[in-house]
């Protein structure tokens, strides 16, 4: 009943952000898609999911466990493509957990949780970096008092503390793990990026910067369908204030969101192809 809540609310927002905006504003921008720049929005997000595979893969090895290849390509897509269509954001982190139980119900939990909050701790990184270039003095302020609520969060949690270091910081793996996490916000912004240009919305570097960040953000509150409806909420909100109209904000918005569910299906292949990919589960050493 929630997931079917939370379906209804997303298309409801949805609805709700194209009416205030305007039905054919929006409808405007969208009849001049260029599918070229989608295309390349897609394979930036596709190339997204792979390198999110590797960093799975890498988060796991640090932490004493090894992950076949082609198992891990297959398992990290289902779980991408799970987070895509359906309600919440982590019902395929949560069955990838369980489905790689084999390395143990800690191991599986460590490595999945802690790969994922790379990718949120680099996002946040760069929020921040945006709101402090936006806000300025108010912005540092709100950067400091945040890193000092984040170096708390280690003090109570000493156990977390020290899996990040041995998962992130370890010897021969912080620089896999900060170039992947790197290359992996590259790809996710890049794709939001063609995403703009395929409805005709060119952002400068700056705007990209500061709107795309503080957009993407919306996506990790579990309350909509991979953040559907609050994610173009955000960006009619935004958008204008750096000179872009809403109708087109809403648009690239919504050319994001097909290019990620485009992605997702495509990394949906080879768990649909499983039975000619054949790679053994992963086993606790």
């Amino acid at each position: 009943m929630k997931r079917l809540v939370r379906a209804v609310l997303s298309l409801a927002l949805l609805a709700g952000v194209i009416w205030v905006v305007q039905p054919q504003e929006v409808l405007g921008a969208m009849r001049g898609l260029q599918p070229g720049w989608l295309a390349l929005a897609v394979a930036a997000l596709v190339a997204q999911i792979w390198l999110s595979t590797l960093r799975w893969r890498v988060t796991a090895s640090a932490l004493g466990h090894d992950l076949p290849r082609l198992w891990a390509v297959r398992e990290y897509g289902l779980s991408v493509a799970v987070n895509t269509f359906l309600p919440g954001g982590v019902l395929g982190d949560l069955a990838r957990i369980l489905r790689s139980r084999g390395l143990g119900w800690h191991g599986a939990a460590a490595s999945v949780l802690i790969e994922r909050l790379a990718g949120q701790v680099a996002l946040a990184v760069l929020v921040l970096g945006a709101v402090w270039l936006w806000l300025g003095a108010l912005g540092a302020g709100i950067v400091l008092a945040l890193t000092g609520v984040v170096l708390m969060g280690f003090r109570v949690w000493p156990k977390l503390a020290g899996l990040l270091a041995k998962a992130w910081f370890g010897p021969g793996v912080w620089l896999r793990q900060l170039t992947l996490t790197l290359a992996i916000l590259a790809a996710n912004l890049s794709g939001f990026w063609a995403a703009a240009q395929a409805m005709g919305v060119t952002l400068g570097a700056g705007q990209a910067l500061v709107l795309i960040p503080l957009t993407l953000l919306s996506m990790l509150v579990p309350l909509t369908v991979n953040g559907w409806g609050l994610r173009e909420g955000v960006a009619a909100a935004l958008w204008p204030l750096w000179g872009i109209g809403a109708g087109q904000a809403v648009a690239a918005s919504v050319a994001f969101g097909l290019a990620c569910m485009a992605a997702a299906l495509i990394g949906l292949l080879p768990w649909l192809w499983r039975g000619r990919v054949r790679a053994a589960a992963p086993s606790q050493d």
